[in-house]
């Protein structure tokens, strides 16, 4: 990613406008890394350029935090999506329930969860894996068992992820009826 910010900066130098291609494009380069802070900062420095961040700008920011385990700062693109009026998907809510359940913090994914019902956001496979794993790792077997029911109510196609998260939970609750 490295690199790939030197040519982002000699852009610059040249006087080649950065458009959002040019923006989005140094920012999943560094989210491939993790580098959610370098992420971050590219987004400021759009806003500061004057060029708009769109979805697919934060969707590569929450890939970052997800991958680093930068839960907290989900709750900061949130905001800074809905200042924005930047629309959210199924992408940005998925990614940001995954990094709060990799970091073992299942209220955190419930209020994003929540958030993207609020939103009406379809959700999917991936979306309701997240949440009854993040209530499983925090040993919320009930929650974990709410959201896999929400799952087969909204008919979202489930996945052997969805059953294994939603089986563990049980296992770890005790609950073997």
């Amino acid at each position: 990613w490295h690199r790939a910010l030197r040519l982002f900066g000699v852009m610059a130098q040249k006087m080649v406008e950065r458009d959002r291609i040019s923006f989005n494009s140094a920012a999943s380069a560094c989210a491939r890394d993790g580098a959610w802070q370098v992420t971050l900062l590219l987004i400021n420095m759009m806003t500061l350029s004057r060029v708009e961040p769109g979805t697919i700008t934060f969707n590569t920011a929450f890939n970052a935090c997800e991958k680093d385990g930068a839960w907290q700062t989900t709750w900061q693109l949130f905001s800074m999506m809905a200042e924005g009026k930047v629309e959210l998907d199924t992408i940005t809510c998925s990614t940001a329930i995954s990094a709060c359940e990799k970091a073992g913090e299942w209220e955190g994914a419930l209020q994003l969860f929540s958030a993207m019902q609020q939103n009406i956001v379809n959700s999917n496979a991936v979306t309701f894996g997240a949440g009854i794993s993040a209530c499983e790792k925090g040993g919320e077997w009930e929650r974990a068992l709410h959201i896999f029911s929400m799952m087969v109510q909204n008919e979202v196609e489930s996945s052997r992820t969805c059953f294994n998260a939603a089986i563990s939970a049980c296992e770890k609750g005790s609950v073997w009826e």
